[in-house]
Protein backbone atom coordinates (compact mmCIF):
# COMPACT_ATOMS: atom_id res chain seq x y z
CA UNK A 1 0.00 0.00 0.00
CA UNK A 2 1.70 3.64 -0.91
CA UNK A 3 1.02 6.76 0.21
CA UNK A 4 -1.47 8.96 -1.40
CA UNK A 5 0.20 12.18 -2.17
CA UNK A 6 -0.39 16.07 -2.37
CA UNK A 7 1.95 17.66 -4.77
CA UNK A 8 2.70 21.38 -3.79
CA UNK A 9 2.05 24.09 -6.36
CA UNK A 10 4.83 26.54 -8.04
CA UNK A 11 5.07 29.23 -5.50
CA UNK A 12 5.45 31.15 -8.48
CA UNK A 13 1.92 30.26 -9.76
CA UNK A 14 -0.78 32.11 -9.32
CA UNK A 15 -4.11 30.31 -8.50
CA UNK A 16 -7.47 31.55 -10.38
CA UNK A 17 -9.90 33.69 -8.54
CA UNK A 18 -9.91 35.04 -5.40
CA UNK A 19 -8.84 33.67 -2.35
CA UNK A 20 -11.76 31.46 -0.91
CA UNK A 21 -13.28 32.96 1.84
CA UNK A 22 -13.00 29.81 4.32
CA UNK A 23 -8.95 30.23 3.52
CA UNK A 24 -8.86 33.73 4.49
CA UNK A 25 -10.70 33.07 7.69
CA UNK A 26 -8.49 29.80 8.90
CA UNK A 27 -5.21 30.19 7.56
CA UNK A 28 -5.06 33.72 8.74
CA UNK A 29 -5.55 32.69 12.45
CA UNK A 30 -8.94 34.07 12.80
CA UNK A 31 -10.84 31.32 15.28
CA UNK A 32 -13.95 29.30 13.61
CA UNK A 33 -16.55 29.62 15.62
CA UNK A 34 -18.39 27.12 13.06
CA UNK A 35 -16.05 24.27 13.88
CA UNK A 36 -17.82 21.68 16.40
CA UNK A 37 -16.82 21.54 19.64
CA UNK A 38 -13.44 18.88 20.59
CA UNK A 39 -15.32 15.59 21.29
CA UNK A 40 -12.92 12.78 20.36
CA UNK A 41 -15.01 9.54 19.92
CA UNK A 42 -11.04 8.05 20.67
CA UNK A 43 -9.39 7.75 24.11
CA UNK A 44 -5.89 9.35 24.96
CA UNK A 45 -4.95 5.88 25.16
CA UNK A 46 -5.85 4.52 21.97
CA UNK A 47 -4.47 7.35 20.20
CA UNK A 48 -1.23 6.77 22.00
CA UNK A 49 -1.42 3.28 20.70
CA UNK A 50 -1.19 4.81 16.95
CA UNK A 51 2.08 3.36 15.56
CA UNK A 52 5.18 4.80 15.46
CA UNK A 53 5.09 4.19 11.82
CA UNK A 54 3.26 7.23 10.74
CA UNK A 55 5.99 9.58 12.30
CA UNK A 56 8.21 7.45 10.47
CA UNK A 57 6.25 8.20 7.05
CA UNK A 58 5.87 12.06 8.40
CA UNK A 59 9.98 11.99 8.71
CA UNK A 60 10.67 10.39 4.75
CA UNK A 61 7.94 12.35 2.91
CA UNK A 62 9.66 14.07 0.14
CA UNK A 63 9.71 18.20 0.15
CA UNK A 64 7.20 19.60 -1.77
CA UNK A 65 4.69 16.72 -1.05
CA UNK A 66 1.99 16.11 1.85
CA UNK A 67 1.65 12.59 2.59
CA UNK A 68 -1.31 10.81 3.77
CA UNK A 69 -0.18 8.15 6.25
CA UNK A 70 -1.33 5.14 7.51
CA UNK A 71 -2.27 4.99 11.28
CA UNK A 72 -2.20 1.71 12.87
CA UNK A 73 -3.63 0.73 16.28
CA UNK A 74 -1.88 -1.40 18.71
CA UNK A 75 -3.33 -4.72 17.89
CA UNK A 76 -2.33 -4.18 14.24
CA UNK A 77 1.91 -4.88 13.97
CA UNK A 78 3.53 -2.08 12.60
CA UNK A 79 5.59 -4.07 10.26
CA UNK A 80 2.57 -5.62 9.06
CA UNK A 81 2.12 -4.01 5.89
CA UNK A 82 -0.59 -4.15 3.18
CA UNK A 83 1.36 -5.24 0.24
CA UNK A 84 2.70 -7.86 2.12
CA UNK A 85 -0.64 -8.97 3.69
CA UNK A 86 -1.85 -9.35 -0.09
CA UNK A 87 0.43 -11.79 -1.23
CA UNK A 88 0.04 -14.22 1.84
CA UNK A 89 -1.96 -17.24 0.79
CA UNK A 90 -5.09 -15.98 1.74
CA UNK A 91 -6.28 -19.86 1.53
CA UNK A 92 -3.76 -20.63 4.71
CA UNK A 93 -5.64 -21.80 8.06
CA UNK A 94 -4.39 -18.34 9.73
CA UNK A 95 -5.59 -15.98 6.99
CA UNK A 96 -9.26 -18.01 7.36
CA UNK A 97 -9.13 -17.47 10.79
CA UNK A 98 -8.33 -13.96 10.88
CA UNK A 99 -9.78 -12.46 7.52
CA UNK A 100 -8.62 -9.03 7.27
CA UNK A 101 -10.11 -6.88 4.30
CA UNK A 102 -9.92 -2.84 3.38
CA UNK A 103 -12.62 -0.51 2.70
CA UNK A 104 -12.63 2.98 0.98
CA UNK A 105 -15.37 5.28 0.75
CA UNK A 106 -15.02 8.31 -2.00
CA UNK A 107 -17.10 10.70 -3.01
CA UNK A 108 -15.67 11.27 -6.47
CA UNK A 109 -17.62 14.56 -7.79
CA UNK A 110 -19.98 13.96 -10.45
CA UNK A 111 -19.16 16.11 -13.56
CA UNK A 112 -22.50 17.25 -13.96
CA UNK A 113 -22.88 18.48 -10.28
CA UNK A 114 -19.30 19.86 -10.76
CA UNK A 115 -20.87 22.26 -13.68
CA UNK A 116 -24.00 23.38 -12.01
CA UNK A 117 -22.09 24.57 -8.77
CA UNK A 118 -18.87 25.90 -10.40
CA UNK A 119 -19.13 28.75 -7.64
CA UNK A 120 -17.43 26.44 -5.55
CA UNK A 121 -14.34 25.93 -7.44
CA UNK A 122 -13.73 29.21 -8.13
CA UNK A 123 -10.18 29.19 -6.76
CA UNK A 124 -9.53 25.59 -9.66
CA UNK A 125 -7.71 26.43 -12.90
CA UNK A 126 -10.36 25.15 -15.43
CA UNK A 127 -8.45 22.40 -17.40
CA UNK A 128 -8.37 20.80 -13.71
CA UNK A 129 -11.86 20.44 -14.15
CA UNK A 130 -13.03 18.71 -17.25
CA UNK A 131 -14.01 15.37 -16.70
CA UNK A 132 -11.33 13.86 -19.51
CA UNK A 133 -8.75 15.32 -16.90
CA UNK A 134 -9.90 14.21 -13.74
CA UNK A 135 -10.97 10.51 -14.39
CA UNK A 136 -8.15 9.28 -14.36
CA UNK A 137 -6.52 10.80 -11.21
CA UNK A 138 -9.48 9.58 -9.62
CA UNK A 139 -8.51 5.89 -11.39
CA UNK A 140 -5.37 6.14 -10.11
CA UNK A 141 -6.09 6.63 -6.72
CA UNK A 142 -8.23 3.97 -6.68
CA UNK A 143 -5.91 1.68 -8.36
CA UNK A 144 -2.96 3.11 -5.49
CA UNK A 145 -5.14 2.74 -2.22
CA UNK A 146 -5.94 -0.86 -3.72
CA UNK A 147 -9.00 -1.07 -1.24
CA UNK A 148 -11.26 -4.70 -0.98
CA UNK A 149 -14.60 -2.78 -1.31
CA UNK A 150 -15.33 0.50 -2.79
CA UNK A 151 -18.07 2.78 -1.62
CA UNK A 152 -18.85 5.52 -4.12
CA UNK A 153 -20.85 8.63 -4.41
CA UNK A 154 -21.67 10.78 -7.24
CA UNK A 155 -21.35 8.40 -9.77
CA UNK A 156 -22.25 9.96 -12.72
CA UNK A 157 -24.40 7.34 -14.91
CA UNK A 158 -23.26 7.44 -18.31
CA UNK A 159 -19.71 7.92 -16.99
CA UNK A 160 -20.26 4.66 -15.20
CA UNK A 161 -21.87 2.81 -18.19
CA UNK A 162 -18.95 4.14 -20.56
CA UNK A 163 -15.67 3.93 -18.70
CA UNK A 164 -16.32 3.42 -14.54
CA UNK A 165 -17.63 -0.17 -14.93
CA UNK A 166 -15.54 -1.73 -16.99
CA UNK A 167 -12.11 0.47 -16.10
CA UNK A 168 -13.22 -0.85 -11.89
CA UNK A 169 -13.82 -4.39 -13.27
CA UNK A 170 -10.24 -4.44 -15.12
CA UNK A 171 -9.14 -4.02 -12.08
CA UNK A 172 -10.92 -7.03 -10.18
CA UNK A 173 -14.08 -5.64 -9.05
CA UNK A 174 -17.81 -6.50 -9.16
CA UNK A 175 -19.79 -3.63 -9.43
CA UNK A 176 -23.03 -2.77 -8.27
CA UNK A 177 -24.70 0.74 -9.04
CA UNK A 178 -27.95 2.45 -7.82
CA UNK A 179 -29.18 5.71 -9.92
CA UNK A 180 -30.77 8.69 -8.09
CA UNK A 181 -34.86 8.61 -9.23
CA UNK A 182 -36.25 11.86 -10.75
CA UNK A 183 -33.64 11.28 -13.66
CA UNK A 184 -30.76 12.92 -11.67
CA UNK A 185 -27.44 11.65 -13.62
CA UNK A 186 -25.50 10.27 -10.53
CA UNK A 187 -25.96 7.63 -8.29
CA UNK A 188 -24.19 5.39 -5.41
CA UNK A 189 -21.48 2.22 -6.14
CA UNK A 190 -20.32 -0.23 -4.29
CA UNK A 191 -17.58 -2.22 -5.72
CA UNK A 192 -15.84 -5.26 -4.24
CA UNK A 193 -12.94 -7.59 -5.37
CA UNK A 194 -14.05 -10.87 -6.29
CA UNK A 195 -10.98 -12.05 -5.08
CA UNK A 196 -11.96 -11.68 -1.57
CA UNK A 197 -15.81 -11.52 -1.33
CA UNK A 198 -18.89 -13.00 -3.65
CA UNK A 199 -22.15 -11.42 -3.98
CA UNK A 200 -24.77 -12.61 -1.48
CA UNK A 201 -27.81 -9.68 -1.84
CA UNK A 202 -28.21 -6.21 -3.68
CA UNK A 203 -30.47 -4.24 -1.99
CA UNK A 204 -31.17 -0.59 -3.80
CA UNK A 205 -33.00 2.14 -1.87
CA UNK A 206 -35.13 4.87 -2.53
CA UNK A 207 -35.93 7.56 -0.46
CA UNK A 208 -38.23 8.97 -2.67
CA UNK A 209 -42.14 8.15 -1.65
CA UNK A 210 -44.76 9.64 -4.08
CA UNK A 211 -47.26 9.48 -1.73
CA UNK A 212 -45.27 11.17 1.49
CA UNK A 213 -44.37 15.13 0.57
CA UNK A 214 -41.63 14.83 2.66
CA UNK A 215 -39.87 12.52 1.17
CA UNK A 216 -39.67 14.29 -2.16
CA UNK A 217 -35.94 14.28 -2.78
CA UNK A 218 -34.11 11.63 -5.15
CA UNK A 219 -31.07 10.65 -2.46
CA UNK A 220 -30.34 6.60 -2.69
CA UNK A 221 -28.34 4.17 -1.01
CA UNK A 222 -27.02 0.78 -1.63
CA UNK A 223 -26.84 -1.90 0.76
CA UNK A 224 -25.14 -5.04 -0.21
CA UNK A 225 -24.63 -8.39 1.65
CA UNK A 226 -21.26 -9.87 1.35
CA UNK A 227 -19.61 -13.41 2.03
CA UNK A 228 -16.00 -13.53 2.30
CA UNK A 229 -14.19 -16.38 0.39
CA UNK A 230 -11.50 -17.14 2.91
CA UNK A 231 -13.11 -17.15 6.34
CA UNK A 232 -12.92 -20.36 9.11
CA UNK A 233 -16.47 -19.96 8.81
CA UNK A 234 -18.88 -20.72 5.39
CA UNK A 235 -21.95 -18.51 6.64
CA UNK A 236 -20.03 -15.63 7.35
CA UNK A 237 -21.42 -12.63 6.14
CA UNK A 238 -20.50 -8.55 6.24
CA UNK A 239 -23.70 -6.18 5.48
CA UNK A 240 -22.00 -2.91 3.71
CA UNK A 241 -24.16 0.16 3.34
CA UNK A 242 -23.34 3.17 1.23
CA UNK A 243 -25.49 6.42 1.04
CA UNK A 244 -25.66 10.38 -0.08
CA UNK A 245 -27.93 12.25 2.27
CA UNK A 246 -29.94 15.32 1.09
CA UNK A 247 -27.29 18.11 1.42
CA UNK A 248 -30.07 21.34 2.38
CA UNK A 249 -28.95 22.51 5.90
CA UNK A 250 -32.21 23.33 6.47
CA UNK A 251 -33.99 20.13 5.65
CA UNK A 252 -33.07 17.90 9.30
CA UNK A 253 -36.35 16.20 8.84
CA UNK A 254 -35.68 14.84 5.33
CA UNK A 255 -31.63 13.86 6.30
CA UNK A 256 -33.22 11.91 9.86
CA UNK A 257 -35.89 10.09 7.65
CA UNK A 258 -33.81 9.20 4.67
CA UNK A 259 -31.29 7.55 7.35
CA UNK A 260 -34.39 5.88 9.19
CA UNK A 261 -34.90 3.95 5.42
CA UNK A 262 -31.49 3.06 5.23
CA UNK A 263 -31.22 1.46 8.74
CA UNK A 264 -34.48 -0.59 8.35
CA UNK A 265 -33.15 -2.14 4.72
CA UNK A 266 -29.95 -2.54 7.11
CA UNK A 267 -31.83 -4.07 9.66
CA UNK A 268 -33.61 -6.05 7.40
CA UNK A 269 -30.41 -7.35 5.36
CA UNK A 270 -28.21 -7.62 8.01
CA UNK A 271 -30.18 -10.50 10.74
CA UNK A 272 -28.17 -13.84 11.43
CA UNK A 273 -30.32 -16.92 11.99
CA UNK A 274 -29.36 -16.11 15.67
CA UNK A 275 -31.21 -13.10 16.09
CA UNK A 276 -27.93 -10.64 15.74
CA UNK A 277 -27.01 -8.76 13.36
CA UNK A 278 -23.85 -10.29 11.22
CA UNK A 279 -20.87 -7.28 10.95
CA UNK A 280 -21.85 -4.07 9.49
CA UNK A 281 -20.20 -1.19 7.72
CA UNK A 282 -21.77 2.03 6.35
CA UNK A 283 -20.20 4.46 4.37
CA UNK A 284 -21.26 7.52 2.53
CA UNK A 285 -21.74 11.33 2.19
CA UNK A 286 -24.20 11.95 5.28
CA UNK A 287 -23.59 15.98 4.58
CA UNK A 288 -23.82 16.07 8.56
CA UNK A 289 -21.13 17.36 10.40
CA UNK A 290 -19.31 15.31 13.52
CA UNK A 291 -21.15 16.20 16.89
CA UNK A 292 -24.22 16.80 15.42
CA UNK A 293 -27.75 15.46 16.30
CA UNK A 294 -27.53 13.44 13.15
CA UNK A 295 -24.34 12.15 14.00
CA UNK A 296 -25.15 11.23 17.59
CA UNK A 297 -28.22 9.28 16.39
CA UNK A 298 -25.93 7.20 14.24
CA UNK A 299 -22.88 6.27 17.08
CA UNK A 300 -25.16 6.41 20.17
CA UNK A 301 -28.10 4.88 18.69
CA UNK A 302 -30.71 7.05 20.06
CA UNK A 303 -31.76 10.97 19.67
CA UNK A 304 -34.84 12.78 21.57
CA UNK A 305 -35.53 15.30 19.16
CA UNK A 306 -37.67 16.97 20.81
CA UNK A 307 -37.46 20.99 20.38
CA UNK A 308 -34.76 20.11 18.10
CA UNK A 309 -34.57 22.96 15.48
CA UNK A 310 -34.94 21.36 11.66
CA UNK A 311 -31.84 23.60 10.45
CA UNK A 312 -29.89 22.03 13.56
CA UNK A 313 -29.84 18.36 12.70
CA UNK A 314 -26.73 18.46 10.44
CA UNK A 315 -24.94 21.57 12.03
CA UNK A 316 -23.76 22.67 8.62
CA UNK A 317 -24.48 26.08 9.40
CA UNK A 318 -23.31 28.02 12.42
CA UNK A 319 -26.16 30.09 12.39
CA UNK A 320 -29.23 27.35 11.12
CA UNK A 321 -31.51 29.19 9.03
CA UNK A 322 -34.37 26.74 9.57
CA UNK A 323 -35.61 27.42 12.79
CA UNK A 324 -39.00 25.55 13.09
CA UNK A 325 -39.06 22.52 15.43
CA UNK A 326 -39.39 18.96 14.11
CA UNK A 327 -42.37 17.68 14.20
CA UNK A 328 -43.39 14.58 16.48
CA UNK A 329 -43.36 12.05 14.41
CA UNK A 330 -40.93 13.19 12.02
CA UNK A 331 -41.92 10.76 9.01
CA UNK A 332 -45.97 9.58 8.90
CA UNK A 333 -47.15 5.86 9.81
CA UNK A 334 -47.63 5.12 6.09
CA UNK A 335 -44.24 5.05 5.57
CA UNK A 336 -43.97 1.89 7.32
CA UNK A 337 -41.13 2.08 9.59
CA UNK A 338 -41.18 2.73 13.23
CA UNK A 339 -39.34 4.78 15.72
CA UNK A 340 -36.59 1.91 15.94
CA UNK A 341 -36.20 2.27 12.53
CA UNK A 342 -37.07 -1.05 11.34
CA UNK A 343 -39.62 -1.95 8.52
CA UNK A 344 -43.06 -2.43 10.59
CA UNK A 345 -43.76 -5.87 9.88
CA UNK A 346 -40.33 -6.78 11.03
CA UNK A 347 -40.86 -5.10 14.49
CA UNK A 348 -44.42 -7.54 14.79
CA UNK A 349 -42.88 -10.27 13.92
CA UNK A 350 -40.04 -9.57 16.61
CA UNK A 351 -42.92 -9.16 19.41
CA UNK A 352 -44.17 -12.06 18.24
CA UNK A 353 -40.74 -14.14 18.43
CA UNK A 354 -40.80 -12.63 21.98
CA UNK A 355 -43.39 -14.56 23.05
CA UNK A 356 -46.45 -12.49 22.41
CA UNK A 357 -48.99 -14.00 21.68
CA UNK A 358 -52.40 -12.35 20.61
CA UNK A 359 -55.96 -13.19 19.22
CA UNK A 360 -55.99 -11.74 15.45
CA UNK A 361 -58.63 -9.30 17.17
CA UNK A 362 -56.11 -8.09 19.72
CA UNK A 363 -53.42 -8.45 17.16
CA UNK A 364 -54.73 -5.41 15.17
CA UNK A 365 -56.14 -3.66 18.68
CA UNK A 366 -52.32 -3.89 19.81
CA UNK A 367 -50.93 -2.58 16.71
CA UNK A 368 -52.87 0.31 16.64
CA UNK A 369 -51.81 0.96 20.40
CA UNK A 370 -48.19 0.45 18.97
CA UNK A 371 -48.78 2.80 16.43
CA UNK A 372 -50.29 6.27 18.74
CA UNK A 373 -47.70 5.28 21.19
CA UNK A 374 -44.92 6.16 18.54
CA UNK A 375 -47.16 9.20 17.07
CA UNK A 376 -46.52 11.44 20.49
CA UNK A 377 -42.72 9.70 21.12
CA UNK A 378 -39.86 12.25 20.20
CA UNK A 379 -37.31 9.32 20.20
CA UNK A 380 -35.70 7.16 17.89
CA UNK A 381 -33.88 4.77 18.02
CA UNK A 382 -31.63 1.93 16.33
CA UNK A 383 -30.11 -1.58 17.56
CA UNK A 384 -26.50 -1.11 15.75
CA UNK A 385 -23.49 -0.63 18.01
CA UNK A 386 -21.43 1.86 15.84
CA UNK A 387 -17.95 3.21 15.83
CA UNK A 388 -16.08 5.77 13.86
CA UNK A 389 -13.12 5.02 11.98
CA UNK A 390 -12.22 8.48 12.52
CA UNK A 391 -11.61 10.54 14.99
CA UNK A 392 -12.46 13.87 13.55
CA UNK A 393 -9.56 15.90 15.53
CA UNK A 394 -6.27 15.74 15.45
CA UNK A 395 -5.10 14.71 19.07
CA UNK A 396 -2.25 16.71 19.72
CA UNK A 397 -3.73 19.84 18.33
CA UNK A 398 -7.52 19.72 18.91
CA UNK A 399 -7.64 20.79 14.92
CA UNK A 400 -10.64 19.59 12.78
CA UNK A 401 -10.21 16.97 9.97
CA UNK A 402 -11.38 17.57 6.79
CA UNK A 403 -12.95 15.18 4.68
CA UNK A 404 -14.23 18.17 1.68
CA UNK A 405 -12.49 21.20 0.81
CA UNK A 406 -13.60 23.98 -1.47
CA UNK A 407 -14.29 27.59 -2.35
CA UNK A 408 -16.90 27.75 0.32
CA UNK A 409 -16.30 25.12 3.02
CA UNK A 410 -14.06 22.88 4.50
CA UNK A 411 -15.30 20.13 6.95
CA UNK A 412 -16.07 16.76 7.53
CA UNK A 413 -18.76 15.49 6.04
CA UNK A 414 -17.95 11.60 5.44
CA UNK A 415 -17.77 9.14 7.25
CA UNK A 416 -17.04 4.92 7.80
CA UNK A 417 -19.26 3.60 10.51
CA UNK A 418 -18.89 -0.20 11.39
CA UNK A 419 -19.76 -2.57 13.98
CA UNK A 420 -17.10 -2.99 16.65
CA UNK A 421 -15.87 -6.29 17.92
CA UNK A 422 -16.19 -6.60 21.70
CA UNK A 423 -12.60 -6.48 22.13
CA UNK A 424 -12.17 -3.38 19.42
CA UNK A 425 -10.03 -0.76 21.55
CA UNK A 426 -10.85 1.74 18.88
CA UNK A 427 -14.60 0.95 19.60
CA UNK A 428 -17.18 0.86 21.12
CA UNK A 429 -19.70 3.53 23.19
CA UNK A 430 -20.64 3.29 26.82
CA UNK A 431 -24.30 1.74 26.63
CA UNK A 432 -24.66 0.65 23.26
CA UNK A 433 -26.73 -2.54 22.32
CA UNK A 434 -24.45 -5.49 22.15
CA UNK A 435 -26.47 -7.20 18.92
CA UNK A 436 -24.33 -7.93 16.13
CA UNK A 437 -22.60 -11.06 15.85
CA UNK A 438 -18.79 -11.16 16.19
CA UNK A 439 -18.04 -8.01 14.55
CA UNK A 440 -15.01 -6.06 13.10
CA UNK A 441 -11.39 -4.48 14.72
CA UNK A 442 -10.18 -1.37 12.99
CA UNK A 443 -6.79 -2.37 12.61
CA UNK A 444 -5.94 1.02 10.44
CA UNK A 445 -6.86 4.27 8.82
CA UNK A 446 -5.29 6.30 5.97
CA UNK A 447 -4.91 9.78 8.02
CA UNK A 448 -6.55 12.37 6.90
CA UNK A 449 -5.57 16.48 7.03
CA UNK A 450 -6.05 19.59 8.13
CA UNK A 451 -7.90 22.57 6.08
CA UNK A 452 -4.71 24.00 5.94
CA UNK A 453 -2.82 21.35 4.46
CA UNK A 454 -5.05 21.18 2.09
CA UNK A 455 -4.75 25.36 1.12
CA UNK A 456 -1.46 24.70 0.38
CA UNK A 457 -2.00 22.17 -2.37
CA UNK A 458 -4.76 25.04 -3.38
CA UNK A 459 -7.45 22.84 -2.04
CA UNK A 460 -9.61 20.43 -4.10
CA UNK A 461 -10.30 19.60 -6.85
CA UNK A 462 -6.11 20.31 -7.73
CA UNK A 463 -3.77 18.92 -9.98
CA UNK A 464 -3.34 15.69 -8.41
CA UNK A 465 -7.02 15.03 -6.30
CA UNK A 466 -9.61 15.32 -8.80
CA UNK A 467 -12.56 15.28 -6.51
CA UNK A 468 -13.57 18.25 -3.50
CA UNK A 469 -13.37 14.95 -1.23
CA UNK A 470 -10.94 12.94 0.10
CA UNK A 471 -10.99 9.35 -0.34
CA UNK A 472 -11.76 7.58 3.36
CA UNK A 473 -9.98 4.06 3.62
CA UNK A 474 -9.84 1.80 6.64
CA UNK A 475 -8.16 -1.91 7.84
CA UNK A 476 -10.75 -4.03 9.44
CA UNK A 477 -10.50 -7.68 11.13
CA UNK A 478 -13.55 -10.03 10.84
CA UNK A 479 -13.64 -11.58 14.27
CA UNK A 480 -16.12 -14.16 15.60
CA UNK A 481 -17.30 -14.83 19.42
Amino acid sequence: MQSSCFHLPNPSMKSEGEEPLTKKKRVSGQHDTSAPEKTPNLSDQKEACLSVAQNEEKRSSKKGTIKRHWEYFCQHSRTMKIVERKETDQSSTESEAKFDFTVMSYNILSQNLLEDNSHLYRHCRQRLLIWTYRFPNILQEIKQLDADVLCLQEVQEDHYRTEIKSSLESLGYHCEYKMRTGRKPDGCAICFKTSKFSLISSNPVEFFRHDIPLLDRDNVGLVLLLQPRFHCKSNAAICIANTHLLYNPRRGDIKLTQLAILLAEIASVAPQKDGTFCPIIICGDFNSVPGSPLYRFIKEGKLNYEGLAIGKVSGQEEFPRGQRILSIPIWPQKLGISQNCVYEIKQQQKEENAGEKLEAGELDNAQEIVIASEKVSSKLQHHFKLSSVYSHYFPETGIPEVTTCHSRSAVTVDYIFYSAANDDAAAAQPGAEDSCRGGLKLLGRLALLTEKDLWTVNGLPNENNSSDHLPLLAEFRLSER
